[in-house]
């Protein structure tokens, strides 16, 4: 699906598909530059469960990723992929 800047130039947005959580170290440079909560910070415990990082539960987390939480939000502008250190995210043309 492309779509036109607003000087008339064809943009062919990158959706956020899918963060693979084997390679998502959960640094938030992704969080940080997106303004549309695409994505959200969970823990994993041992089990490899998600939980909610509450300050309780902090000693049950073996790691931190990030997670989709709002995919619909996703404008395709591909500032996440820039950022990613270790390329975990899948973008693509939805539609």
């Amino acid at each position: 699906m492309s779509t036109a800047t607003r000087d008339g130039r064809l943009w062919n947005p990158e959706f956020l598909i899918s963060i693979d959580p084997k390679k998502c170290i959960g640094c938030g440079r992704c969080f940080k530059v997106c303004g549309r909560n695409v994505m959200t910070l969970k823990g994993i415990n041992e089990d490899g469960e998600f939980v909610d990082l509450d300050d309780d539960e902090d000693d049950e987390v073996e790691k931190k990723i990030m997670v989709m939480n709002d995919e619909g939000a996703c404008i395709g502008c591909g500032a996440c992929a820039r950022v990613c250190p270790t390329n975990c995210q899948t973008h693509g043309a939805v539609g």
